[in-house]
Protein backbone atom coordinates (compact mmCIF):
# COMPACT_ATOMS: atom_id res chain seq x y z
CA UNK A 1 0.00 0.00 0.00
CA UNK A 2 1.10 3.17 -1.12
CA UNK A 3 1.51 6.26 1.08
CA UNK A 4 -0.93 9.11 1.46
CA UNK A 5 0.25 12.25 -0.36
CA UNK A 6 0.80 14.21 3.26
CA UNK A 7 3.21 11.75 3.94
CA UNK A 8 5.71 11.84 1.33
CA UNK A 9 9.13 13.88 1.77
CA UNK A 10 8.89 17.22 -0.25
CA UNK A 11 10.52 17.44 -3.62
CA UNK A 12 13.63 19.16 -2.36
CA UNK A 13 17.49 18.50 -2.24
CA UNK A 14 17.17 17.48 0.99
CA UNK A 15 15.29 14.39 -0.37
CA UNK A 16 17.11 13.87 -3.35
CA UNK A 17 20.50 13.19 -0.79
CA UNK A 18 18.19 10.93 1.07
CA UNK A 19 17.90 8.53 -1.98
CA UNK A 20 21.22 8.84 -2.72
CA UNK A 21 22.65 8.03 0.95
CA UNK A 22 20.13 5.42 1.47
CA UNK A 23 18.80 7.21 4.36
CA UNK A 24 14.99 6.26 3.06
CA UNK A 25 14.07 2.92 2.57
CA UNK A 26 13.19 1.43 -0.98
CA UNK A 27 9.39 1.85 -0.63
CA UNK A 28 9.20 5.01 0.41
CA UNK A 29 11.76 6.20 -2.55
CA UNK A 30 9.89 4.83 -4.98
CA UNK A 31 6.73 5.92 -4.20
CA UNK A 32 8.12 9.69 -4.58
CA UNK A 33 8.72 8.52 -7.95
CA UNK A 34 5.05 6.67 -8.32
CA UNK A 35 3.80 9.91 -7.40
CA UNK A 36 5.42 12.05 -9.67
CA UNK A 37 4.80 9.57 -12.55
CA UNK A 38 0.69 10.14 -11.82
CA UNK A 39 0.07 6.96 -10.01
CA UNK A 40 -1.73 7.27 -6.78
CA UNK A 41 -3.31 4.31 -4.76
CA UNK A 42 -6.91 4.26 -3.94
CA UNK A 43 -7.44 2.90 0.14
CA UNK A 44 -11.10 2.51 -0.75
CA UNK A 45 -11.22 0.76 -4.02
CA UNK A 46 -7.70 -0.74 -2.61
CA UNK A 47 -6.45 -0.21 -6.77
CA UNK A 48 -4.24 2.37 -8.25
CA UNK A 49 -5.51 5.37 -9.97
CA UNK A 50 -3.57 6.03 -13.06
CA UNK A 51 -5.47 8.47 -14.62
CA UNK A 52 -2.87 10.96 -13.78
CA UNK A 53 -0.43 8.55 -15.50
CA UNK A 54 1.36 9.19 -18.93
CA UNK A 55 0.19 6.21 -21.28
CA UNK A 56 3.39 5.48 -22.20
CA UNK A 57 4.48 4.36 -18.65
CA UNK A 58 1.22 3.14 -18.20
CA UNK A 59 1.13 0.58 -21.28
CA UNK A 60 4.21 -0.73 -19.66
CA UNK A 61 3.35 -0.60 -16.10
CA UNK A 62 -0.29 -0.68 -15.50
CA UNK A 63 0.77 -0.81 -11.89
CA UNK A 64 3.76 1.16 -10.78
CA UNK A 65 7.27 -0.79 -11.06
CA UNK A 66 9.70 -1.18 -8.37
CA UNK A 67 12.68 0.67 -9.24
CA UNK A 68 14.90 -0.82 -7.12
CA UNK A 69 14.13 -3.90 -8.35
CA UNK A 70 13.28 -3.63 -12.19
CA UNK A 71 16.25 -3.01 -14.31
CA UNK A 72 13.63 -2.78 -17.28
CA UNK A 73 11.66 -0.32 -15.43
CA UNK A 74 14.51 1.84 -14.26
CA UNK A 75 15.87 1.78 -17.92
CA UNK A 76 12.78 3.57 -18.85
CA UNK A 77 13.35 6.10 -16.30
CA UNK A 78 16.80 6.96 -17.37
CA UNK A 79 15.42 6.89 -20.84
CA UNK A 80 12.66 9.60 -19.67
CA UNK A 81 15.30 11.93 -18.64
CA UNK A 82 16.32 14.87 -21.27
CA UNK A 83 19.84 14.76 -21.99
CA UNK A 84 20.73 18.14 -21.36
CA UNK A 85 19.35 17.07 -17.72
CA UNK A 86 21.72 13.74 -17.36
CA UNK A 87 24.50 15.37 -15.39
CA UNK A 88 22.09 17.08 -12.59
CA UNK A 89 23.03 15.14 -9.93
CA UNK A 90 26.68 15.91 -10.67
CA UNK A 91 26.57 19.34 -11.77
CA UNK A 92 23.78 20.80 -9.20
CA UNK A 93 24.84 18.78 -5.92
CA UNK A 94 28.44 18.07 -6.63
CA UNK A 95 27.33 14.56 -6.29
CA UNK A 96 30.46 12.40 -7.28
CA UNK A 97 28.85 9.14 -7.56
CA UNK A 98 29.73 6.15 -5.89
CA UNK A 99 32.81 4.53 -4.59
CA UNK A 100 34.22 1.23 -6.71
CA UNK A 101 33.54 -1.66 -4.98
CA UNK A 102 30.92 -0.03 -2.51
CA UNK A 103 27.95 -0.14 -4.92
CA UNK A 104 25.77 -2.18 -6.87
CA UNK A 105 22.79 -2.43 -8.92
CA UNK A 106 20.66 -0.80 -6.08
CA UNK A 107 22.73 2.21 -5.62
CA UNK A 108 22.82 2.49 -9.45
CA UNK A 109 19.11 2.63 -9.61
CA UNK A 110 18.47 4.77 -6.53
CA UNK A 111 21.02 7.77 -8.48
CA UNK A 112 18.94 7.23 -11.79
CA UNK A 113 15.91 7.96 -9.61
CA UNK A 114 17.38 10.96 -7.67
CA UNK A 115 19.05 12.40 -11.34
CA UNK A 116 14.96 12.14 -12.16
CA UNK A 117 13.62 13.81 -9.42
CA UNK A 118 15.75 16.46 -9.67
CA UNK A 119 15.15 16.93 -13.51
CA UNK A 120 11.63 17.44 -12.23
CA UNK A 121 12.95 20.32 -9.99
CA UNK A 122 14.87 21.97 -12.62
CA UNK A 123 11.78 21.80 -15.34
CA UNK A 124 9.16 22.59 -12.37
CA UNK A 125 10.50 24.43 -9.76
CA UNK A 126 7.25 24.99 -8.67
CA UNK A 127 7.00 21.27 -7.75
Amino acid sequence: MAKSITQLLPLETKTIWAILNESIDDATANQIIWFHLGYRYDADTQSWDTSRVDPSWLAEYPEPPNFIESRPATVKLTRSIPKENKQLLKDKLGFKGYKIGEFGPRQTRRATMANWLLGLIEEWPEI
